[in-house]
Order: structure tokens, then sequence, then C-alpha cells
């Protein structure tokens, strides 16, 4: 076992002990911000994909193992615009790092636009602002020629009006890949750690997750398929339907049945890729369709798609969803290697 590995292999065990330490018996579930991509390419694809293999450092924030040497000093922003008043944006840097090695970190900013403050007996205090911002570095080797492993810690931040808390998590992840065959698999726990400051008595937990998924070009044709299973650590994933969809006062029913519990575990994409600088791609959510079970959907619930271009050191793309039929979100990404840049 190389030095890297028992590493890796330390701070995911010491990510893991802090995560057990963090409940106290007066814990609640935040920080779900994490769950929301940065790269345009993957909110395409159904919002998770940690085996994509691109030219993009965003896929770092999905799995710290996609992170490598190709990205030669690479650039990349990335801008959402979210549901209601709400604004994501970020800047993330790659890099290589001697042989074998590799180097990225980036800042991420989730803005939720003015909120309307109000007591207890509903008397309104004025307008506030939420936000959270989460900082994180990354470091990735290649274990063997197809092998690669990875880790990402991160800080968060979060100030809502006067109150503020942080916290610290790990993601660690494996990326096999094959370019003989074009497929690529991966393995990630995302979210390890705790809560260092808390916003009152009550400590929040981080939403902690294990992913699988796999990347398979299709034969000789331009069509690539990716699978990705997330939240495996928790099968039970019930949700509310409206009993009579005429209704809109009917009572909820409560859905969870095997085949339910399996499908909002699952996210499946498939792109096009006419050119190596260019692809199209659709990616379908039944987790997202289903939680909108009880509000206003449409055909377009759950449905995703993404396109990009790359020329020469500059890529650019571009993601639409609408979870239902009220809210269009958007995201946009851009790229510039500078490395190309100064060849």
């Amino acid at each position: 076992m190389t030095t890297y590995l028992r590493h890796m292999i330390l701070m995911a065990v010491a990510a893991v002990a802090l995560y057990a330490t963090a409940g106290d018996g007066t814990t609640t579930t935040a920080y779900h911000f994490l769950s929301v991509p940065v790269s345009s390419h993957v909110y395409g694809l159904g919002g998770h994909n940690i085996s994509l293999i691109d030219d993009d450092v965003n896929l770092v924030e999905q799995n710290p193992a996609l992170l490598g040497a190709e990205f030669d000093h690479q650039v990349a922003l990335n801008y959402m615009k979210y549901i209601g008043e709400t604004n994501f944006a970020g800047l993330r840097y790659g890099q290589g790092v001697g042989r074998n090695g590799s180097f990225a970190a980036g800042v991420q900013y989730f803005g939720y636009g003015d909120i309307e403050g109000a007591t207890i007996d509903g008397v309104r205090t004025g307008k506030f602002t939420a936000s959270d911002i989460a900082f994180s570095v990354s470091y990735s080797h290649d274990v063997t020629r197809n092998l690669r492993g990875g880790i990402t810690l991160k800080y968060l931040y979060s100030k809502y009006e006067d109150y503020t808390a942080g916290a610290v998590a790990a993601d660690v992840g494996l990326s096999f890949y094959d370019p003989s065959h074009e497929f690529s698999a991966s393995l990630v726990a995302k979210n390890l750690g705790g809560q260092v400051k808390k916003f009152n008595e009550f400590k929040d937990n981080l939403p902690w997750d294990i992913q699988v998924g796999v990347s398979k070009m299709l034969g000789k044709a331009p069509i690539r398929l990716h699978l990705t299973a997330y939240e495996l650590a928790r099968w039970h994933s019930p949700y509310y339907k409206i009993k009579d969809i005429n209704n809109p006062n009917s009572d909820l029913v409560k859905e969870e049945s095997f085949g339910s519990n399996l499908l909002r575990h699952l996210v499946f994409g498939v792109e096009v890729l006419p050119t190596n600088n260019i692809y199209l791609g659709l990616g379908y959510n039944y987790r997202m369709r289903t939680d909108m079970a009880t509000y206003k959907r449409d055909f377009m619930s759950g449905l995703s798609v993404c396109g990009g271009l790359k020329v020469r050191a500059f890529g650019v793309g571009a993601a639409f969803a609408r979870p239902h039929s009220g809210a269009m979100t958007m995201m946009f990404n851009l790229t510039a290697s500078v490395g190309e840049l100064l060849k």
C-alpha cells in the first residue's frame, strides 16, 4: 500500500470519526446546499454524476478523484439562477502537482435573496438576507494507470440574518477509467464531518452520502450513458402525493414501494457527442419529480438538459431544468485552460 493511500485512509477515518461524534441527541440535518451541483454538465444530466469524464475542473465538486493534471492550470466559473431570488456562483482552480498528483481550490456562494422577517406573533420585522459559503481544497493521486483517488476538505460558513454557523466536511473518492473501452466507474463518500459552530443550542448534522456511478460509451456510436446511485446509506425514501389530483384540498398519501425507493436513489443520463468538443445531454431524476408530487408539476419535472462547447482553451456550458411548472432553473459554466493559452 502506497504512502498516499495510507494517508487517504487515515483522513477518511478521521472524517468518519468527526461525523460520528457530531450528534449529541439534539441534532437536525442541514447544509443541503451541498447537494446542488456546480457543473452545468452534471446539472443537465440529472444533478448527480460522479463518473463523468470531461475537461471541467468543476467536476471535482462531485468526486475529488475526477481531478487530474489534464486540467492544465484550469480556471472555472459557474453561475446558477435557481428558484425565486436565489442565485449561486463560484470559482475553482486546478493544476498538476508532481508526477502523479493534482490540486484544486474553490469557493462557492449560495445567496437566497431578501427574506421577510417576523416575530413568533406574526409581527413583521423587515427584510433580512441569508447565505452559505463553501471553501474547498482538493488533492488527487494516480494510484495506477486506470485508478485515481482523491479527497476534498471543505469549510462551510452560514449567515442567516445575525446568526452564523460553521462546519467542516470531507469528500473521499475513487475513480476507475478505461479509455480503451471508454468506461468509467466511481465510488464516493461525501460530506463526512460535523458542525464546529452552532446557530443556537441545536447542532445540525451534515447530509453525508455514499454514491456509486458508471459511465459508458455505446460502442462506436457517439452516445454516452450514465447511471448514478446516491443516498445509499438510507434505503427508505418515502414521499407524499395528493390522493385526488383534481382536488387541491385532497388528503396526502404516503408512497413507499420497493420500486419507488429504488428509483429515488437513481439518476439517469444520456449524451450525444458529435465531436470531442461538443456535447448535448439529457437527465432524469425521479426523486426531483416525486418531490413535486404535492405541488404543480408537469412533463418537464425531473428532466434536465445541457449542452457544451470547447474552442481551443475555452469551454462553455449551459443547463436547464424545471422542477415544477412555476420554476425554471438555469446554470452556466465557463472554463479557461491557462496552460493551453501560454503554449
